[in-house]
């Protein structure tokens, strides 16, 4: 069986400009059948999901796979420290701040975790207001760990 990576399904959605249903399965058990193993994998999938149009499919299975890699694959297991904090927050932020997937990946990492910085639980609150507010999409201004 031949593994495709995960740059390889990134750049065959951003060729075809969408993440078709088949392409969900593929990911789901092609690609990355454990799951996320590295923040690479996180970053390419974020940026994917803010590339093309994401279903409802997509979104909730980067959800899912991002809270479950951050909480429970990153050390130490159940929290999240400063540094992979301050990681997600940019990752999430891309060039224009997050998208609402974006957004929801911070609150369910906070609500998720056994605890975490306290930048992550500020750019998770930003994060949510900013997307609540279209006015205040011009200029953002979030929290990234330092």
């Amino acid at each position: 069986m031949i593994q495709i990576s995960v740059e390889q399904f990134c750049n065959h959605a951003v060729s075809a400009g969408a993440i078709a249903p088949e392409d969900l399965v593929a990911l789901k058990r092609e690609v990355i059948p454990d799951g996320i193993t590295c923040r690479e994998e996180a970053d390419l999938l974020i940026a994917l999901e803010r590339a093309v149009p994401a279903s409802e499919g997509f979104a909730d299975f980067l959800v899912a796979m991002v809270v479950d890699y951050v909480v429970w694959g990153e050390r130490s297991t159940g929290y999240v420290d400063r540094e992979t904090a301050g990681w997600l927050a940019a990752s999430l932020s891309g060039r224009a701040g997050p998208s609402p997937v974006g957004a929801r990946i911070a609150q369910e990492i906070v609500r998720e975790a056994q605890g975490s910085a306290e930048a992550l639980t500020a750019f998770a609150l930003e994060a949510n207001r900013w997307i609540r507010e279209p006015s205040g999409r011009s200029r953002p201004h979030f929290a990234l760990a330092a």
